[in-house]
């Protein structure tokens, strides 16, 4: 299992204790595109086969509902791939 995927596991795992660096990581070796959504705002948008997810920088944590969000993205995507 390598670092990616212990990485994803622990996110699915607990939700609530995600770093906004960890679920970057994530999200652009999944491919996502980022890009700031205004000047000095606080809103990344990921961007990937027309799908578009918008995550808050939140210190320490990411609130949950962003992160589920995200793995469920990440998991559809992982397993568009397995097939």
């Amino acid at each position: 299992m390598s670092k990616l995927e212990k990485l994803l596991q622990r996110i699915i795992n607990n939700p609530k204790t995600v770093r906004f660096e960890e679920l970057d990581k994530l999200l652009i070796r999944a491919g996502f595109i980022k890009r700031q959504s205004g000047k000095g705002s606080s809103h990344f948008v990921y961007r990937k086969d027309g799908r578009i997810i918008s995550i808050p920088l939140n210190n320490p944590y990411i609130k949950q509902t962003y992160v589920i969000e995200a793995i469920v993205l990440l998991t559809e995507y992982a397993e568009d791939e397995g097939e």
